[in-house]
């Protein structure tokens, strides 16, 4: 029984004389309660049994949302919801353990906080339709204000991420009547220059007829100008169904025209004789 009393006594204190650090994390070594300096990175390491305890830290990438609220430059509300993907400083982990203790301590103390005042470094330099139009830079602002403020606690940050961004009630509705007071001008931009082209159309039209008008005239001025009044008369007797002219109209030079009515030559001749004429 004593041998294997002394065995397992053995054994316990061989496991607690080293401990493995595997990747992805650093340890703080404590002996006796107090931190020792040097971070424990990934490997074994020994350490004294029984009077000593390692905490162990995920330095890998942690990704947090953190709400922030702010004022613009013209003193109008803004909100925001961040999420921000950061990892631990390996070789600040002892600093970590000594001024802050837990991952959860350092989000809710340092990480939460920082975001918030940079938020508001941020967002005081724009007014608040800036901060719409210039989103990026607002952004990139926020960032470097955020990076150089958790680089103090050892916390690199490696990205961030605008989740949401809200504005006050007034302002949203100030932004909705603007859109519809612009949506409206430009309707009122496109009837008048609509109504112009319209106008100008009309110009066209009424000039196209007027030359049309100018150069008939000269035509039948012309010589042979009887002639082409005799092809729209043909041509317009082929549109209305070429059927035969009920009236007549003959005349050569300056004589006096002769109009004949066709529709009495049967009451007159008795569908035989020769066509009456009037003179005009």
């Amino acid at each position: 029984m004593a041998i294997s009393f002394l065995a397992i006594l053995a054994l316990a204190l061989i496991t607690s004389s080293f401990v493995i650090i595997n990747p992805g994390q650093a340890g703080v070594l404590s002996i006796l309660g107090k931190s020792q300096d040097g971070a424990l990175l990934e490997g074994i390491h020994l350490k004294p049994p029984l009077v000593s305890t390692v905490d162990v830290y995920d330095v890998t990438v942690q990704k947090f949302e953190v709400p922030a609220q702010s004022s613009t430059k013209d003193l109008q509300d803004l909100s925001g919801r961040f999420a921000i993907n950061f990892r631990l400083d390996p070789t600040e982990v002892v600093n970590i353990r000594r001024t802050q203790g837990t991952l959860e301590n350092l989000v809710s103390k340092i990480v939460a906080p920082q975001t918030q005042e940079s938020f508001k470094i941020a967002a005081a330099r724009r007014t608040v339709e800036e901060a719409i139009t210039e989103r990026a830079e607002l952004k990139q602002d926020f960032d470097d204000a955020l990076t150089s403020r958790l680089a103090k606690y050892g916390i690199l940050v490696l990205d961030t991420s605008v989740v949401d961004l809200n504005f006050s009630t007034d302002f949203a509705k100030a932004v909705e009547d603007k859109q519809i007071a612009e949506q409206r001008a430009r309707r009122a931009v496109y009837i008048a220059q609509e109504a112009e082209q319209d106008a100008q159309a009309e110009i066209n039209r009424a000039k196209g007829r007027a030359e049309s008008q100018r150069l008939i005239a000269e035509t039948l001025k012309a010589q042979g100008g009887q002639l082409v009044l005799q092809k729209e008369a043909i041509e317009a007797w082929k549109e209305g169904g070429a059927q035969v002219p009920r009236v007549l109209v003959m005349g050569q030079g300056g004589n006096v025209p002769f109009i004949f009515d066709l529709t009495q030559l049967d009451d007159q001749t008795g569908g035989s004789g020769a066509p009456s004429a009037n003179e005009f």
